[in-house]
Parts: structure tokens; C-alpha cells; sequence
């Protein structure tokens, strides 16, 4: 298989690079480098810049506004977005929702939802996870009852990702509760946020930030025109939406990017009289792991080159490899950096400089950062699940 790059796609990447350069806004990118935080403000501004230039949701179908790239140049663009480094466009809207709604929305859904999801008028966040079905995600209880034409919902959602803005959830809830079994009776419905009888209650991390959520639900009335496909096939839903939301998750440009600030900053950093990047043991835990990452690269590209072969809608099992391998790396690359800060991880804050000393305007948030990272294994389906679905579709166990 030639895995190498044709001169056509060679300057694309480099047309997209350009971009990139001049279009992030100068305050986002150093947030960005920096590990911080990116505002709402920050996010919304962004998706709309790449949606003017017709970027925001490249890998949509033309008529909602996709670009009709094929699968190599979309991994270029993901690759140069994040080595820029450039936020993601709102994946919970672009990577998630929207490519169940172009394949199994109505007419009416699709013309409403999808044009707002691209230019970032509507934040989505996702309401499957529940207290007692993360992993074991078909044991979740939050019901939907029809009544006439509504659905009333009463449940609870957890580990909620920035549902503090979000307005609106798409959610997974349990429509037939005698279904055969636990997949089934299950359905995919869009809830406004602003809804009667929702609440959201922030989960403070414990580095103080405010990132994840629990969501309520105390009798919300659902119009029944807001399921999306056929009620009680909502399983389905979710599988498809969760094994594009793997496939992302390998995010091969952004430990590209946090590989090279490493290689940058322990340059910089003294450590016994030298500089870290000289340290013997520190240098070969470096080189492992990009050997590592180079190895992750040829296989996402493989993922990508069988693209053409693969059913159209229906993603590659392989995915969850890639989900893996992808994760272990962040959180190597994190451990990395770690390394290089040392002793200054001790007074870390939640991120704004007090200019105490020469490095603060970077230390701040690595240790944050370490110990956020360890939550990438675990979400979009545990590795565990990932290995029982490798087992299963890939080795045919």
C-alpha cells in the first residue's frame, strides 16, 4: 500500500497551512499552546471563521455544506488544525450530531439543525453518559414516556462536557422499557436546553475547573418531532455516532504539536547544570514515544487509504484502535511534559500567570493538564470496550 503523499495533496496541505497561519485569532493560539482554557467566545469565533471560508464541517455532504474532500485531504486538515494549533469546531455539533442527522434526519431537521450546527449558532453538548451507564452505556434508565405529542422526560445525564453552554442535548433515553433487550427500546431524541424541568449542576475537577456537568431531567416535554430517525433504534444512533467520535479521538497533530513544544521547552529548561533535552533517560522516553506516534500516523493513514472500500456511513471497527493507541499517547505526551516541568508543577494554578517567575506564563497549566488528560482512555467508550470490540469485529473472537 503507498502511503506517501501525491503532489496534489502536498499543496493542499500546504494551502491549508497558510490558512492557518494568518486566520487563528493570535489570543487563541497561545491558549492553546499554553494548555489553557478556550472561552465560549474563543470556540463560537473560531467555527465561524472556518465556516466563512467554508471549512467548519469539511467532511459533510456538499448540500449541508461539506467540501467533498476526500479522506486523505480531511486528514490533512485535521492534522494542520491541530498542529497550528487551531481549536476543533464544536465536535459534539460537527464530528457527532451531524452526521447522524444528514444520514437518518428528516427533510425538515436536516434544513433547520444542520446549517446552525455549522456556523455554530446552536452549542450541543451530549447527553448519554448516566450514574450507572458510562461504559455499559445500553444500562442507562432515563426514560422518555410518549404522551400525545410529546415525550416527557425524567432521568439524569453525568460527566456532561460544557453543558453549561450548550443549548441544546441530544440524547439517548429509554422509550420502551420491556423491549427483548437492553439495546433495544432505546431512542435518539433533541432536547432544547431551556426546556422546563432541566437543571444543570457543574462537577468541579479537581484542578477547579468547570468542564463536565450533570444534567436533570424532571418531567421536560420533548416534542415528538424532535426523535430523530425511528424511535426505539436509538442504539444504532449512538454506535454510529460513537465510532466517528473514536476516530478523532487519535488526534495524531496535537501530540505532534505537544511533542514539539516538549522538544522546545526542555531546550530551555535547566536541570543539574543542562539542559533537560540532554538528560540520557529523559531524551529516550522522548524518542519512545515518538516512535510510537509515528507508528499511530501510518496506521491512521491505512484507516484513511481503505476509506474508498469501506460502506459508505459505516465506520471502520479499526477506529477503536486508533482510539487506544491515540489516547495512551496524549497521556504519554502529557507525562512528558510533566518531565519537563519539575518542581514548578507545584505551585500550578488554574491558569492565569502572576508573572512570580520566568516560566509561569507556561507551567500553569501542565499539571493541570496531566491529570485531565487521564479521562482520554476513558471516554468515547473505555479501552477496555475498545479491546472487546477489537476482539469481536477486528480478530473475530
Amino acid at each position: 500500500m503507498d502511503l506517501s503523499y501525491s503532489k496534489e495533496e502536498v499543496a493542499f496541505r500546504q494551502e491549508v497551512r497558510d490558512f492557518f497561519k494568518t486566520a487563528v485569532p493570535a489570543e487563541t493560539r497561545k491558549k492553546l499552546q499554553e494548555g489553557r482554557h478556550l472561552s465560549k467566545e474563543d470556540m463560537v469565533t473560531w467555527q465561524r471563521i472556518l465556516n466563512k471560508k467554508g471549512w467548519a464541517v469539511p467532511h459533510w455532504p456538499k448540500e449541508w455544506g461539506g467540501t467533498g474532500w476526500d479522506a486523505v485531504k480531511l486528514y490533512i486538515f485535521n492534522e494542520e488544525l491541530q498542529l497550528a494549533p487551531a481549536p476543533q469546531p464544536l465536535a459534539f455539533g460537527v464530528n457527532m450530531l451531524g452526521p447522524v442527522l444528514f444520514n437518518v434526519a428528516n427533510e425538515e431537521q436536516k434544513k433547520y439543525y444542520l446549517p446552525r450546527i455549522a456556523n455554530l449558532d446552536d452549542w450541543w453538548c451530549q447527553g448519554f453518559s448516566e450514574p450507572g451507564a458510562g461504559s455499559d452505556l445500553a444500562s442507562l434508565k432515563t426514560k422518555a414516556e410518549r404522551k400525545g405529542d410529546v415525550y416527557v422526560v425524567n432521568g439524569q445525564k453525568t460527566w456532561t462536557t460544557l453543558a453549561q453552554h450548550a443549548d441544546w442535548i441530544f440524547c439517548l433515553v429509554r422509550t420502551d422499557p420491556n423491549a427483548k433487550n437492553r439495546q433495544s427500546g432505546i431512542s435518539f431524541l433533541l432536547v432544547d436546553m431551556k426546556s422546563r424541568g432541566i437543571t444543570v449542576r457543574p462537577i468541579i475537577t479537581i484542578d477547579g475547573g468547570h468542564e463536565v456537568n450533570e444534567v436533570f431531567f424532571d418531567n421536560v416535554e420533548v416534542p415528538v418531532a424532535n426523535l430523530v430517525g425511528e424511535e426505539n433504534k436509538g442504539w444504532d444512533y449512538g454506535k454510529f455516532l460513537l465510532g466517528n467520535e473514536r476516530t478523532g479521538i487519535a488526534r495524531i497533530g496535537a501530540s505532534k504539536e505537544r511533542l514539539r513544544r516538549i522538544r522546545q521547552l526542555a531546550a530551555q529548561v535547566q536541570s543539574g547544570g543542562k539542559p533537560i533535552i540532554e538528560d540520557q533517560r529523559f531524551l529516550e522516553k522522548l524518542t519512545a514515544v515518538e516512535i510510537e506516534l509515528k507508528a499511530l500516523e501510518m496506521n491512521q493513514m491505512r484507516v484513511v487509504a481503505g476509506e474508498k472500500h469501506r460502506e459508505k456511513g459505516k465506520p471502520d471497527p479499526a477506529s477503536s484502535i486508533l482510539k487506544i493507541k491515540g489516547s495512551e499517547l496524549q497521556q504519554a505526551t502529557t507525562e512528558l511534559m510533566m518531565d519537563v516541568i519539575g518542581p514548578f508543577a507545584a505551585p500550578a494554578n488554574t491558569g492565569e500567570s502572576d508573572g512570580s517567575n520566568e516560566l509561569d506564563d507556561w507551567t500553569t497549566m501542565i499539571a493541570p493538564g496531566y491529570f485531565n488528560y487521564r479521562k482520554v482512555s476513558i471516554y468515547g467508550g473505555s479501552n477496555e470496550i475498545q479491546r472487546n470490540i477489537i476482539a469481536k469485529a477486528v480478530l473475530g473472537l
